[in-house]
């Protein structure tokens, strides 16, 4: 009887829980904007008087489950929309699927609207070293250069450091540009921004949502140590057809967006179409309006770049959909100050898609090809080239277990570099190597009361090498009361991608992109240790805590360390090429050390700092200001000496950054709209030049030595032991409103980049002693139109 009665006791238990979710039933759907048909990202629904209820992911899609039978009333709320409630009737094992039409709000309501996202937010989301930013907020920036852009907000997100007018080199809490990954719908991205600093790749405007990871991410992302860029774009118009069309002085925009198949009878299923084109003709502009102005800029700013991007989109109105896409953005610059010509181009194509699957599961999946090119030829005679190009993949199920949710997935990378590098020493440095790597993730979301724990584990292989990684992940939010919270984050994370720049240049216009195959001659051992790995690998660990002094103004903290491990750097000390076995010296040894003919060193290294924001958002009026306090250092052996260790900091290391944003709307109907922006940050680290000399190469034993023309040498200081002047910039801008109609807009904007014309390092040849400063200042006049 004893051995029976735990088994009795089982059954009944069984039979209790399978009673229990019979008489359960689900809520699921999608929300959508009711004057375009757009999707309606992280709103929030449930069911009034209850607990239960979920925020709408990027798709607009939600689900809740596991709800006990009875009547209940749907609730919808979104800052910007107007409330939508629907009395509903859950019966035992009921499925009620819903597609959602929210219209907007008057802006009375705006303000209690926006406190109750707030609210929800804090409730469910752990949200830590994350920013999710929408087009809407990119907007409430100075329109520098004609149009507010993704690459001027991410200059004023605490944790990240800029060099300003120099396109491509954002820096991440201690990360490389190298050891950030960038998404687009699910696309590897490799160089994200163009050659002049104001300008991303992306259209501001085709942007549904950008999530921005500067640490701590969560499994579902890999292969980069420091960064995550998500960005996911709209899917166009399911209305009408309709586009916006925009001239300033920089460049010239378009967007078409339309249906090609709406709505029948009951029937939800739409297929629309979405193209965008971005042009920038300052080269030839400046000539015309700028060159009487700015004598001291003979060669002008010829900037030139043009980006096309295309998407169709299949829309079941429920929840499930399925786009293609395709960009190509180029970007070219010829002669700027005499320093260099040089270009990167971005092209790729791929498909996406979400099927939610019966009541509680959503399938996820992206598969696309994506290259990147760049060239440089400078002075040195020597021209520098690298591409990679690949395709990544991810699959992925999300299953909904009441308050709770799993996510499990796998993803595939595959991709070929091609580099060519000239050292100053006269070294080549090549590669032209394909790799690839195969991971699977899960995360679990659970829900305790005020904790909100989401541990997460991605095991990662790389084929190529044989080498498989372990990386548990964990987030975590403490909702102490409803104004206080406190959050967690922290996981390892592992790279093969190297950073192939030379640390030797005073100020860098060419980033390669390598990966440590196994290819590229790397010393045996470091710090006495042997080395057995060529990945790279990184531990993150953040704490924060947020603070709504009241429903328009919060504060945010977070303390973060990064310790990065197994480092892989160009040896910027390469003098020689490897001998021939013919040439070794006696005993089998080379006659020189091998510090001084790898193509890389190892390292190892920290960043660690303080990021603190405070945000007040009410009605007319927006203000934001950060600040970051960071240090990051790297530890290497000095001329190959494992006891004789040399701690630098990298020429990214920026110790402080302050950024401060309003912006105010004035007029009845908001119809003007003043913004300002300053920035400030301490100056990055460079190697300074100890002297210069004339270098003699002896040829043989009667070399006129007296007589000899040399070649122009320079002597290193310790490296990046010099500082370069601080940056500061101060931009303001307007924008006036007319409407013509209830679909025609005309907008009017001035901007003035660095106001007070701050000379701003750019560009510093240690071989000519040229300097060339950033943008000096600079207006731009534009207008853009929306039908």
């Amino acid at each position: 009887m004893n051995k029976i009665k735990p088994f009795i006791l089982t059954v009944v238990f069984l039979a209790v829980a399978v009673a229990v979710a019979v008489g359960q039933g689900t809520v699921k759907g999608a929300l959508f904007d009711d004057a375009n048909g757009e999707a309606v990202p992280f709103a929030n629904v449930v069911l009034e008087g209850t607990t239960y209820g979920a925020a709408t992911d990027i798709n607009g899609f939600f689900l809740i489950n596991k709800v006990p039978e009875g009547n209940y009333t749907l609730r919808v709320r979104y800052v910007g929309y107007e409330e939508y409630t629907e009395p509903i009737t859950i019966k035992r094992g009921q499925v009620i699927t819903r597609s959602i039409k929210l219209k907007a709000a008057s802006q009375m309501l705006e303000a209690v609207v926006i406190t109750d996202n707030r609210a929800e937010e804090r409730r469910i989301q752990t949200q830590v070293s994350v920013e999710k930013i929408s087009a809407s907020q990119i907007q409430q920036m100075p329109s520098i250069g004609g149009q507010a852009d993704l690459a001027q907000y991410l200059q004023v997100l605490p944790g990240i450091s800029s060099t300003g007018d120099q396109g491509g080199q954002l820096y991440v809490r201690g990360g490389s540009m190298i050891q950030n990954l960038t998404l687009l719908d699910g696309m590897i991205v490799y160089n994200p921004f163009h050659s002049i600093g104001l300008y991303s790749i992306f259209e501001t405007d085709i942007i549904l949502n950008a999530d921005i990871y500067t640490g701590g991410f969560g499994a579902e992302y890999g292969g980069r140590l420091s960064s995550v860029m998500d960005i996911t774009t709209r899917d166009g118009n399911k209305k009408r057809h309709s586009g916006k069309v925009g001239l300033n002085t920089f460049g010239a925009s378009l967007i078409l967006e339309g249906p090609l198949m709406t709505e029948k009878n009951k029937s939800k299923t739409t297929i629309t179409y979405l193209l965008s084109a971005k042009n920038s003709f300052l080269s030839k502009s400046w000539d015309l309006l700028y060159a009487p102005l700015y004598t001291d800029l003979p060669n002008g700013l010829p900037f030139d770049f043009t980006d096309i991007y295309g998407k169709l989109t299949l829309n079941s109105g429920y929840g499930s959909k399925m786009s293609l896409f395709g960009f190509r953005f180029d970007d070219q610059v010829l002669g700027y100050q005499a320093i260099a010509d040089y270009h990167w181009r971005n092209y790729g194509a791929g498909t996406n898609f979400m099927l939610v699957t019966g009541a509680s599961a959503i399938l996820e999946g992206s598969v696309a090809y994506s290259k990147y090119k760049i060239n440089l030829d400078d002075a040195s005679g020597d021209n520098k080239y690298s591409s990679i190009g690949g395709f990544n993949a991810t699959m992925a199920v999300t299953n909904f277990l009441g308050k709770n949710r799993l996510k499990v997935g796998m993803s595939m990378e595959g991709y070929e570099t091609d580099y060519e590098f000239v050292n100053q020493y006269g070294q080549r440095t090549t590669q032209n190597e394909p790799t690839n790597d195969i991971a699977a993730f899960a995360t679990y979301k659970l829900m305790l009361g005020r904790w909100i724990v989401e541990p997460g584990l991605r095991l990662m292989y790389y084929s190529t090498l044989n080498d498989f990684n372990f990386e548990p992940r964990l987030s975590a939010k403490f909702n102490t009361t409803d104004k206080l919270r406190f959050k967690f984050a922290g996981g390892m994370y592992s790279q093969i991608f190297l950073d192939a720049r030379s640390d030797n240049d005073i100020v860098n216009l060419f980033t390669g992109f390598l990966t440590s195959s196994g290819s590229l001659e790397h010393p045996a051992t470091f710090l006495g240790q042997k080395v057995t790995s060529t990945i790279q690998k990184a531990q993150h660990l953040v704490a924060g805590a947020e603070y709504d002094f009241t429903p328009h103004l919060t504060a945010n903290a977070e303390l973060y360390f990064k310790n990065f491990d197994n480092l892989f750097n160009s040896n910027r000390n390469k003098m020689y090429s490897r001998m021939s076995d013919a040439e070794y010296g006696p005993n089998g040894r080379y006659p020189k050390p091998e510090y001084y003919m790898t193509d890389f060193i190892v390292e190892r290294g920290m960043a660690y700092g303080l990021d603190f924001s405070l945000r007040y958002d009410v009605e007319r009026l927006y203000l934001w200001a950060t600040y970051s306090l960071g240090r990051v250092q790297r530890t290497e052996e000095k001329e190959g000496y494992p006891d004789n260790t040399h701690v630098y900091s990298p020429h990214y290391d920026r110790r402080h950054t302050v950024n401060l944003l309003a912006t105010y709307a004035l007029g009845n109907q908001r119809q003007w709209e003043l913004s300002a922006r300053w920035t400030y940050g301490s100056g990055f680290p460079y190697t300074q030049t100890q002297g210069v000399y004339q270098n003699i190469l002896f040829g043989s034993l009667a070399e006129d030595y007296a007589n000899a023309n040399g070649d122009f040498g320079v002597h290193y200081a310790e490296l990046n032991e010099g500082r370069l002047p601080s940056y500061h910039r101060l931009d303001i801008g307007a924008k006036r409103k007319f409407s013509f109609g209830k679909r025609s807009l005309l907008e009017i904007n001035l901007s003035i980049t660095n106001l007070y014309s701050r000379e701003n390092i750019f560009y510093f040849n240690r071989i000519t002693f040229q300097r060339v400063n950033q943008l000096p200042i600079l207006a731009c006049f534009g207008a853009n139109f929306s039908f």
